[in-house]
């Protein structure tokens, strides 16, 4: 049964990072190339509801993947995989940091409505900014739990 209890564990950390991952990539490839073409009369729309929509999600996934993580941290803690936990916490230490200190407030303001075009073009530049500094971090994340699960894979085939 605590084996079955921790996969399910491992497996709710790797959907958050896979989440993460997917977010972040997609708002590169689809949602940055865009970003020139927002101004002041158009970026409500194709801009808030999205990001709102995201917040409210991560409201309740972040939270779940710091207890998954410090539970696969006390798991793994006498194993060679212990690294994987702790540079997961890590990552999303600092992502989340970024999220709460840099995005929100730019968010804040967005949400809020900005009328001058020269602090919005400030905020935009700056939201992006932030995320490409995420983007990494997120990968890193699911790169470490794809690892995880390969290399146990690995060991199960070898027997």
């Amino acid at each position: 049964m605590k084996k079955k209890l921790l996969l399910l564990d491992y497996s709710i950390l790797f959907f958050g990072a896979s989440y993460y991952m997917g977010i972040g990539w997609s708002t590169a490839i689809t949602q940055f190339p865009v970003m020139p073409h927002l101004n002041i009369g158009n970026y409500y729309l194709h801009f808030v509801p999205q990001v709102a929509a995201s917040t409210r999600f991560l409201y309740a996934l972040v939270p779940l993947m710091f207890v998954t993580c410090g539970v696969m941290l006390v798991a793994e803690w006498r194993t060679g995989r212990r690294w994987i936990p702790l540079v997961i916490l890590t990552a999303l230490i600092a992502s989340s940091s970024i999220t709460y200190f840099l995005i929100f407030p730019i968010n804040r303001e967005l949400s809020a409505g900005v009328t001058d075009p020269a602090r919005f073009s400030e905020l935009i530049s700056g939201w992006v900014r932030y995320t490409w500094y995420r983007i990494p971090l997120w990968t890193l994340e699911w790169l470490c739990m794809m690892c995880y699960f390969a290399q146990r894979t690995y060991e199960a085939m070898k027997r």
